[in-house]
């Protein structure tokens, strides 16, 4: 058993796991607002497929949004790279002879 001041992780997954918790709560208590709410079956129905639409899509929105940034950051690592390529080059060139 460790001794000894708290070191806190930097591995980066306090956050996810966070959000993902929020989202889970947030879905259930919407699933569950929604079922102790006096309406109908059918309209209940009817909203559940909306909302569950509506997630859907704001869910596949923000997928598109995170696939552009994650293409954008590839393209300036490339573009970063050729551009360290171009500059030592030469430099490597001068070495080899």
């Amino acid at each position: 058993m460790r001794e000894g001041k708290y070191e806190h992780s930097d591995q980066g997954g306090g956050v996810a796991t966070a959000i993902t918790f929020l989202l889970i709560g947030l879905g259930a208590g919407t699933l569950i607002g929604l079922l102790c709410a006096p309406k109908s079956g059918k309209s209940l129905r009817k909203d559940l497929r909306r909302r569950y639409e509506d997630v859907r899509e704001n869910l596949e929105d923000w997928a598109d949004d995170v696939k552009d940034a994650a293409q954008g950051a590839v393209d300036r690592g490339s573009e970063l790279a050729d551009e360290v390529r171009e500059r030592v080059s030469p430099l490597i060139r001068d070495i080899r002879r």
